[in-house]
């Protein structure tokens, strides 16, 4: 058994489409925080500009505002027109506006610009992850989803690390990280084509209940406002642990740097672990888990006093959204309908940005208000709720599940 599995596993890493779309799934990460270390001297260089500060902080999730608009549509036209085209499209789009802050001149046009790398992000997130689900099914799929989480916390380690280096030559130079995305365009051009309908319909495995048919958009709204909230909470890290680690008198761009490498290394790693341990105990179980780390990471935010306390609450909060986001994705692929991939994927692409663009607008006026101790200690109570309330309703579906078993066995 342990032997298929492992065997499924290291078929995903030989199939090229897969490696494309791992690739295009690294883009995600380096869309938002590569420029996390540079926001205080970006914030500097433009310190004549009155709106330096909020802008500055807006950055980092700019481009998370176009995804949430745009993601959506960039799910129907996926339905209706293709995944292929959206990809390159998006991959394009992504090099020529994310290095644009190289050159432009003043921190309206370089956010004007995170917009539009929004968009270039909504094409290429959301056209991915319909191809995974046309693609792939079962094992192999879920494989997928575990790699996809590592390859946006590996490449984020290794695009944020290097930005961390750079910031400290120049505030600019982290944008041209960007221009790496061009290396992935070819093995994209070669390998990503659009399935026939019928074969992808025909990975979609069996019919689903007539009431799961029915029901799965109400399901999709509620995974989608779950997976927003988880969001703008893990998004606290890259847009505000600058600002913190300045407020305690640690702050530098290296520092911000490696802080976030440990978070990606983290989440890589046990996003690697994750079908097997999904395997082991499933979805419910598996959020109880992720939720917990998370709230044990902000917990110990506060009482970082040393490096080793701020990167053990930066591991635990990076292995808590490595386990808890892959199953957001499965659960969205499992419930749409073939036809409807697209816009499913678009829906929940936009859930993630919607949630990273409310973190900094949410989380700036508490910090002003209470400070950053109450902030983490709130994060980490209503993660806490998360946990119990992921609990609950394991513990009622297994309680359901006895009682219909008893049902039957009374019946005989």
């Amino acid at each position: 058994m342990k032997s298929a599995v492992a065997g499924r596993e290291k078929a995903v890493w030989q199939d090229p489409r897969a490696v494309a779309l791992l690739m295009a799934a690294s883009l995600t990460t380096m869309a938002n925080a590569t420029i996390s270390p540079a926001l205080p001297g970006i914030e500097r260089l433009f310190a004549d500009d009155p709106n330096s500060a909020l802008l500055t902080r807006l950055l980092v999730p700019a481009p998370s505002l176009s995804v949430a608009i745009c993601a959506p549509l960039a799910g129907l036209a996926a339905d209706y027109f293709g995944r292929r085209a959206l990809l390159l499209t998006g991959t394009v789009l992504f090099v020529l506006a994310g290095s644009a802050g190289l050159i432009l001149p003043d921190l309206p046009t370089i956010f004007a610009s995170r917009l539009v790398l929004g968009v270039a992000v909504a094409l290429i997130m959301t056209a991915q992850t319909a191809l995974i689900g046309d693609y792939f099914t079962g094992e192999t799929r879920n494989a997928l989803m575990g790699l996809q989480i590592s390859a946006r916390n590996f490449g984020g380690l290794v695009f944020i690390s290097l930005a961390g280096w750079v910031a400290a030559i120049s505030a600019r130079l982290p944008f041209a990280i960007y221009g790496l995305a061009a290396v992935f365009l070819p093995l994209m051009w070669r390998v990503i084509v659009d399935p026939p309908a019928r074969a992808s319909a025909a990975k979609a495995g069996p019919a689903d209940p007539g009431e799961m048919r029915r029901s799965w958009p109400i399901l999709l709204a509620l995974l989608a406002l779950l997976q927003a909230t988880t969001n703008m909470i893990f998004f606290l890290m890259p847009t505000q642990i600058s600002f913190f680690l300045d407020a305690r008198g640690h702050a530098s761009a290296v520092m911000t740097g490696t802080t976030l490498g440990v978070l990606m290394v983290s989440g890589g790693c046990f996003a690697l672990l994750y079908p097997r341990i999904q395997r082991a105990i499933g979805h419910a179980a598996i959020l109880i888990l992720g939720y917990t780390a998370m709230a044990l990471g902000f917990l110990l935010l506060p009482m970082a006093e040393t490096h080793l306390l701020l990167f053990a609450a930066a591991a635990a909060i990076g292995a808590g959204y490595a386990l808890v986001s892959p199953s957001f994705l499965a659960l969205v692929l499992n419930l749409a309908p073939p036809a409807s991939r697209g816009l499913a994927g678009g829906i929940q692409t936009a859930s993630i940005f919607i949630g990273q663009f409310c973190s900094p607008l949410a989380s700036t006026p508490v910090i002003a208000r209470h400070g950053y101790e109450s902030l983490f200690h709130g994060t980490a109570l209503l993660l806490a709720a998360a946990a119990l309330v992921a609990a609950l309703a394991s513990g009622a579906s297994w309680l359901r599940i006895r009682q219909a078993a008893g049902g039957r066995q009374s019946d005989r």
